[in-house]
Protein backbone atom coordinates (compact mmCIF):
# COMPACT_ATOMS: atom_id res chain seq x y z
CA UNK A 1 0.00 0.00 0.00
CA UNK A 2 1.36 3.83 -0.93
CA UNK A 3 2.21 5.68 2.07
CA UNK A 4 0.47 8.86 1.46
CA UNK A 5 0.87 11.71 4.03
CA UNK A 6 -2.03 14.22 3.93
CA UNK A 7 -1.99 17.80 5.31
CA UNK A 8 -4.57 20.70 5.51
CA UNK A 9 -3.99 24.34 3.68
CA UNK A 10 -5.68 27.49 5.34
CA UNK A 11 -5.09 30.72 4.41
CA UNK A 12 -6.41 34.24 5.55
CA UNK A 13 -6.70 34.90 2.01
CA UNK A 14 -10.03 32.70 1.19
CA UNK A 15 -12.80 32.85 3.45
CA UNK A 16 -12.61 30.77 6.16
CA UNK A 17 -14.35 26.98 6.43
CA UNK A 18 -17.51 27.26 7.66
CA UNK A 19 -18.04 23.19 8.87
CA UNK A 20 -16.34 20.29 9.11
CA UNK A 21 -13.99 20.52 6.11
CA UNK A 22 -10.72 22.14 5.33
CA UNK A 23 -10.09 24.59 2.45
CA UNK A 24 -7.60 22.42 0.99
CA UNK A 25 -6.23 18.85 1.68
CA UNK A 26 -2.95 17.80 0.08
CA UNK A 27 -2.02 14.19 -0.40
CA UNK A 28 1.13 13.25 -1.91
CA UNK A 29 1.57 15.68 -4.84
CA UNK A 30 -2.28 16.60 -5.57
CA UNK A 31 -3.83 19.41 -3.82
CA UNK A 32 -7.91 19.27 -3.54
CA UNK A 33 -9.33 23.03 -3.26
CA UNK A 34 -12.83 22.69 -1.47
CA UNK A 35 -15.25 24.54 -3.19
CA UNK A 36 -15.30 28.26 -3.13
CA UNK A 37 -18.40 30.85 -3.14
CA UNK A 38 -18.17 34.67 -3.52
CA UNK A 39 -17.74 35.06 -0.05
CA UNK A 40 -15.08 38.51 0.86
CA UNK A 41 -12.32 37.35 3.09
CA UNK A 42 -12.26 40.61 4.90
CA UNK A 43 -16.04 40.87 5.71
CA UNK A 44 -17.36 37.27 5.34
CA UNK A 45 -19.88 38.45 3.34
CA UNK A 46 -21.09 37.26 -0.03
CA UNK A 47 -20.59 40.23 -2.69
CA UNK A 48 -23.06 41.39 -5.10
CA UNK A 49 -23.77 40.06 -8.72
CA UNK A 50 -22.74 37.49 -10.57
CA UNK A 51 -20.05 38.91 -12.08
CA UNK A 52 -18.69 39.78 -8.71
CA UNK A 53 -19.13 36.36 -7.34
CA UNK A 54 -17.76 34.55 -10.32
CA UNK A 55 -14.38 36.65 -9.76
CA UNK A 56 -14.40 36.28 -5.96
CA UNK A 57 -14.73 33.00 -6.45
CA UNK A 58 -11.52 32.56 -8.66
CA UNK A 59 -9.68 35.19 -6.09
CA UNK A 60 -10.41 32.62 -2.92
CA UNK A 61 -9.42 29.96 -5.01
CA UNK A 62 -6.25 31.14 -6.13
CA UNK A 63 -5.62 32.12 -2.81
CA UNK A 64 -6.22 28.70 -1.67
CA UNK A 65 -3.44 27.67 -4.10
CA UNK A 66 -0.77 29.94 -3.49
CA UNK A 67 -0.87 28.52 0.05
CA UNK A 68 -0.59 25.04 -0.63
CA UNK A 69 2.10 26.10 -2.52
CA UNK A 70 1.10 26.05 -5.86
CA UNK A 71 -1.31 28.61 -8.63
CA UNK A 72 -4.22 27.92 -10.97
CA UNK A 73 -1.65 26.91 -13.26
CA UNK A 74 -1.62 23.70 -11.53
CA UNK A 75 -5.38 22.86 -11.65
CA UNK A 76 -6.40 19.75 -13.91
CA UNK A 77 -9.92 19.58 -12.92
CA UNK A 78 -12.56 22.41 -12.30
CA UNK A 79 -15.99 22.01 -11.44
CA UNK A 80 -18.26 25.09 -11.56
CA UNK A 81 -21.96 24.97 -9.89
CA UNK A 82 -24.86 27.60 -10.83
CA UNK A 83 -27.85 28.32 -9.99
CA UNK A 84 -28.35 29.54 -13.49
CA UNK A 85 -26.65 27.92 -16.38
CA UNK A 86 -27.27 31.37 -18.58
CA UNK A 87 -24.41 32.88 -16.60
CA UNK A 88 -21.81 29.95 -18.45
CA UNK A 89 -20.98 32.34 -21.21
CA UNK A 90 -19.72 34.85 -18.49
CA UNK A 91 -17.76 32.40 -16.18
CA UNK A 92 -15.85 31.37 -19.40
CA UNK A 93 -15.05 34.99 -20.15
CA UNK A 94 -14.31 35.88 -16.48
CA UNK A 95 -12.15 32.16 -16.30
CA UNK A 96 -10.12 32.91 -19.13
CA UNK A 97 -8.32 36.08 -16.75
CA UNK A 98 -7.76 33.76 -14.06
CA UNK A 99 -6.77 30.19 -16.40
CA UNK A 100 -4.09 29.92 -19.20
CA UNK A 101 -3.69 26.92 -21.85
CA UNK A 102 -3.56 24.61 -21.47
CA UNK A 103 -6.73 24.89 -19.38
CA UNK A 104 -7.76 22.18 -17.25
CA UNK A 105 -10.37 19.67 -17.36
CA UNK A 106 -14.01 21.38 -16.25
CA UNK A 107 -17.43 20.16 -15.55
CA UNK A 108 -20.53 22.60 -14.98
CA UNK A 109 -23.50 21.91 -13.10
CA UNK A 110 -26.64 23.15 -12.48
CA UNK A 111 -27.48 23.11 -8.96
CA UNK A 112 -30.83 24.30 -7.47
CA UNK A 113 -29.47 26.27 -4.44
CA UNK A 114 -26.01 27.07 -2.86
CA UNK A 115 -24.87 27.70 0.61
CA UNK A 116 -25.30 31.23 1.35
CA UNK A 117 -27.96 32.17 -1.48
CA UNK A 118 -24.51 32.09 -3.49
CA UNK A 119 -24.91 32.38 -7.88
CA UNK A 120 -22.11 30.39 -8.16
CA UNK A 121 -19.40 27.76 -6.79
CA UNK A 122 -16.08 26.31 -7.71
CA UNK A 123 -13.77 23.60 -6.73
CA UNK A 124 -10.45 22.19 -8.21
CA UNK A 125 -7.67 19.42 -8.19
CA UNK A 126 -4.25 20.82 -8.73
CA UNK A 127 -1.14 18.28 -9.23
CA UNK A 128 2.05 19.60 -9.13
Amino acid sequence: MLDMTRSTVSTSDAPAAIGTYSQAVRAGDTLYLSGQIGLDPATGQLVDGIENQIHRVFGNLKAVAKAGGGSLDDAVKLTIYLTDLSHFARVNEIMAQYFEKPYPARAAVGVAALPRGALVEADAILVF
